[in-house]
């Protein structure tokens, strides 16, 4: 599979637009479709478990195109609450139904992670994606990725004939040890695994940064949204086959448009810019730790205390469940802040002085 071609941007239907009652609403989400298609646009990805999603494409999409003038992505989940093989297949049906689409372009194996990859295994669905691609039922099999880059590894060299595989990739995250969107992506091309990115505005947090990154791009006094600046990064990278955008309303589809239409990557100087945004995420530290590990070196516990600070200082703005999934994979295989036997160690190394047990008792709410 190659890198696609034309408009280099998906349409994310997990985050679609509601009516006052809660519902989707169809009428905005066709619009979005409307403008997307008009643009170039071809790929929409949604999923089994994003409620509504589904049946709002079939709506806004399905029944009202040529099934061959777009690509549909959905995806299956296996975790704890799939109790057994059958009821996990049957998801591959449902989302059928749901869409109305006879068939999908991708399909992918559900938000993989430590925490669920074996249910996949044990309810023999990487065997059932390949059957119901040798069926041609499903053009493309691969799967989303939210675990550390040992996993994924792992994965790709015990399934080397996904076709593409797709991951959490945004400028905030690129060098951030409970993501590692560098190295994952850079794993993939080393497999030779086109990408789909998701998050690439980190669930919209990118949208709306913090004050000292506001006033980085600010400063360049070019008239583009926050959210442009995340995205072009992004799509500037290499080995891609789409970068997913979660709108959820016109407006939104609208200024991705404006700049993804004619899309130009970052050029030197942007990059540059790019680079003081993520020094200045860096430096927003409710916790002033410099990442020197002088506190790790003795800890009796094996406790990685400065990627638990790191976590603890980029969570704001981020929903619960994001932050204990990156808590996770930074302590896996080593000590947890709760594993902490208050010997003292770490402060008495520590530069900065820090209160480095209190601190950790603070990150046990991650656990």
């Amino acid at each position: 599979m190659s890198e696609k071609k034309g408009l280099k941007m998906g349409f994310g239907l997990m985050r679609l637009p509601k009516l006052e009652d809660g519902s989707i609403d169809v009428q905005q989400t066709a619009a979005m479709a409307d403008l997307f298609i008009e643009a170039g646009g071809t790929y929409f990805d949604t999923a089994y478990v994003y409620p509504g999603s589904e049946e709002a494409i079939r709506k806004a999409l399905v029944e009202r195109y040529p099934r061959d003038s777009y690509t549909l992505a959905t995806k299956i989940m296996c975790n704890d609450s799939i109790p057994d093989e059958e009821t996990a297949k049957k998801e591959f049906e449902t989302s059928l139904e749901r869409t109305g689409a006879g068939y999908f372009d991708y399909y992918l194996l559900h938000a993989l992670q430590r925490s669920n990859y074996q249910k996949y295994e044990e309810y023999h669905i990487w065997d059932f994606a390949k059957e119901l691609k040798a069926e041609g039922r499903i053009k493309n099999y691969g799967f989303s990725f939210h675990g550390d880059s040992e996993l994924l590894e792992e994965l790709l060299e015990k399934h080397p004939d996904v076709d593409f595989v797709q991951l959490q990739i945004n400028y905030a995250d690129w060098d951030h040890p409970g993501v590692n969107s560098r190295r994952n992506l850079e794993i993939c091309r080393a497999h030779g695994k086109p990408v789909t990115v998701m998050e690439p505005i980190k669930g919209g947090i990118l949208a709306d940064p913090i004050d000292s990154v506001k006033a980085i791009f600010d400063r360049e006094n070019n008239g583009l949204s926050y959210s442009s600046w995340a995205m072009r990064f992004v799509c500037s990278q290499e080995g891609l086959l789409t970068v997913l955008s979660g709108m959820s309303s016109l407006e939104q589809m609208k200024d991705n448009l404006s700049y993804m239409k004619d899309f130009k990557p970052l050029d030197e100087h942007e990059m540059e810019v790019i680079k003081e945004a993520q020094k200045a995420l860096a430096e927003d530290q409710s916790i002033a730790c410099t990442a020197c590990h002088y506190c790790t070196e003795g800890c009796p516990m094996e406790i990685p205390i400065p990627e638990i600070f790191h976590v603890q200082n980029h969570k704001k703005g981020s929903p619960l469940f994001r932050t204990q999934r990156e808590y996770s994979i930074v302590t896996m295989g080593k000590g947890k802040a709760s594993d902490c036997i208050q010997c003292g160690q770490c402060e008495s190394a520590c530069p900065q002085q820090l209160p480095i047990i209190s601190l950790l008792e603070e990150a046990k709410e991650l656990e």
